[in-house]
């Protein structure tokens, strides 16, 4: 399906089924051998989607016979590359909380589950903000699991190309405390001027030393939706028709070092694969891998 401007989505179609297919990377990761991550609600939450091919993913129900060749190794690679991304977002809240930091907001909250699976301290607030089907879904399904949040989780039901930060700010959201922000897996399915607005948004929202993670696809000779091929073909290779061309949006975007910089962040950035070293995966570089490769993920803090 095409996006337009104004399109939406449930956890079954467009952007949403990208959220369950990246919770059933982490429903796999979670369950290796020597797991850098652990989300015992992404299981659950993907079977509850009742997306025939995720769910077969997440109980180990592909087999060799049943994909092409080569298809168990593109799942490995996607399930290590979810992993590290996970995280290293993980890693992101954690230092926040550390730091002293007692108010979060996950934009695009999709299937996560950080507000049930991480420990926050005492006085924590997590805000979701994601899509109204997105987050009733989550909701609905966390309660029929038994599960606590181990914050105080507040949700905004809103797209993100609407007024948000009001949203936000309705929802309880204080401007005058510092906020640990994460726009995980997010920039490129919003139109290039959108994403320059989420910066912008949240820059307005945020008191000094307020920390923000999130990651990008540097500029390249090719469009988002030519380097959209390389993840179709991997999933393709295990049997999952989802055509991510169809759901990023093209056009010049701002450099998202520079502009958070001249906004008034300090900004650190790695590329993912030297992630990988850092939690003990193997990054096996290919020109097949170039745009995961590329891939840069993004801490900074305000003032």
């Amino acid at each position: 399906m095409t996006r337009t401007d104004q399109d939406s989505w449930d956890l079954a179609s467009s952007v949403g089924a990208t959220a369950t297919m990246v919770a059933a990377a982490r429903a796999v990761a979670s369950n290796e051998d020597n797991p850098i991550i652990n989300d015992p609600f992404a299981g659950p939450l993907v079977r509850a989607v009742g997306l025939d091919f995720f769910t077969r993913v997440v109980d180990g129900k592909l087999t060799t016979a049943e994909t092409p060749e080569g298809g168990l190794g593109d799942l490995q690679v996607e399930t290590d590359s979810i992993a590290v991304r996970t995280r290293f977002f993980d890693d992101f809240f954690r230092d926040a909380a550390r730091d002293g930091i007692r108010q979060a907001v996950i934009l695009a909250a999709g299937l996560d589950a950080r507000a049930y699976r991480l420990s926050w301290p005492d006085g924590s607030v997590v805000y979701e903000v994601d899509q109204p089907q997105v987050i009733e879904f989550k909701t609905t399904t966390m309660s029929s699991l038994g599960a606590l949040p181990s914050a105080e989780r507040r949700t905004v039901s809103i797209d993100l190309r609407d007024d948000w930060p009001m949203a936000l700010r309705s929802s309880g959201f204080d401007v005058t405390q510092p906020t640990s922000w994460s726009a995980e897996g997010l920039l490129m399915y919003l139109p290039p001027d959108a994403q320059d607005r989420l910066f912008d948004n949240i820059t307005s929202l945020s008191a000094p030393g307020s920390m923000l993670a999130t990651e990008f696809h540097p500029p390249s000779e090719t469009t988002m939706s030519e380097r959209a091929q390389e993840f179709n073909q991997r999933w393709l290779n295990l049997g999952c028709d989802i055509d991510l061309s169809q759901l990023f949006f093209d056009g010049d975007r701002s450099d998202v070092v520079e502009y958070l910089s001249d906004h008034g962040w300090q900004v650190s950035s790695r590329p993912r694969r030297e992630l990988f070293a850092d939690y003990g995966r193997d990054f096996h570089d290919s020109e097949a891998l170039s745009q995961l490769r590329n891939i840069v993920s993004v801490t900074a803090t305000l003032g």
